[in-house]
């Protein structure tokens, strides 16, 4: 079917490697092509570098893919596999999200070997989040606890946690799951009380605009639920001027042809936050989100955003 093989540009941790592995799967059995006929190119990004410092402080959300989108646009590599919640809302001229895998469990999972749940964690019990989402809503549900920065990949966080670093710690549960350690989960955080990031539990897929060879070949593996649902809560994203910076959740969910997105947005000490539903036809799904962002935004008005 082709000569050159394909190039599928991931960052190096476990999680994005077994995304990336995931992705190959799907192309192969989809076009029934042997593994050589993709190639996996590891690329390291600012993101995976910086481990010392919260990434709202040095860039947000574009650090995790800046160096990835270069070698797309330079022609080192025809597609990259990402963790959606990782993706800005504006990408550069020339790229776009052409590609959604199925969507897994969009949850965020509780890990502690000191408490069962958030709830039960002792007055002044230090959780480790570098999410600034998860932070936020921790202390909007325990104003007492402490939360401290905690950086690194999956596995760094989990030996912290082994270590004793910190008394508990919040990952997204689609990852552990897609690394087989759902096992480490000590319970989970239902979206009625925890709204997920926007894209939380979404593997995406971005490639040159025009690239019909890759293209072509991505529509054999595209899920076009998961896109309608990140449409929605990307627009709503989008207008919020969502980053790093702010502490947003975000969650559509389809019903038939009915779409229901449901907006947080949170000062950074928990000690104010406002929600938005929206519903509407799935084919509505980027007005339905911005509509839920311009609502948010007229709930918060001036200044919410900006004091931190």
């Amino acid at each position: 079917m082709q000569s050159n093989p394909l190039r599928i540009g991931t960052r190096g941790s476990a999680l994005a490697l077994a995304q990336a592995h995931e992705t190959r799967a799907r192309l192969m059995a989809a076009h029934d092509l042997p593994e050589d006929a993709f190639e996996i190119v590891v690329i390291k990004t600012s993101g995976d570098q910086i481990q010392d410092r919260p990434l709202s402080e040095v860039g947000g959300k574009g650090l995790f893919t800046k160096e990835i989108e270069e070698a797309m646009l330079d022609g080192r590599i025809d597609l990259a596999v990402h963790s959606s919640k990782d993706m800005p809302t504006v990408l550069p001229d020339g790229l776009a999200l052409t590609a959604f895998l199925p969507r897994e469990d969009v949850r965020d999972a509780f890990l502690s070997p000191n408490a069962k749940t958030l709830t039960d964690l002792p007055h002044g019990a230090v959780v480790g989040s570098s999410s600034l989402r998860r932070q936020a809503m921790i202390k909007r549900l325990r104003p007492d606890i402490e939360v401290v920065m905690y950086r690194g990949n999956l596995q760094t966080r989990l030996r912290k946690l082994a270590e004793g670093e910190v008394d508990a710690t919040l990952l997204a549960y689609a990852g552990l799951r897609r690394l087989g350690l759902e096992g480490e989960v000590t319970s989970l955080l239902e979206t009625e009380d925890f709204l997920p990031a926007v894209g939380q539990g979404a593997i995406c897929i971005e490639s040159r605009e025009g690239d019909e060879r890759t293209l072509d070949m991505l529509q054999a593996i595209h899920d076009r639920e998961t896109q309608i649902r990140l449409d929605a809560e990307r627009a709503f994203l989008a207008v919020l001027d969502g980053s790093c910076r702010t502490p947003i959740g975000g969650l559509a969910l389809l019903n038939g042809d009915e779409l229901t997105l449901t907006g947080t947005v949170l000062k950074p000490d928990g000690s104010e936050f406002h929600n938005e539903v929206r519903s509407g036809r799935a084919a509505d799904a980027v007005q339905i989100g911005q509509a839920a962002g311009e609502a948010l935004k007229a709930k918060m008005g001036p200044g919410f955003l900006s004091s931190h």
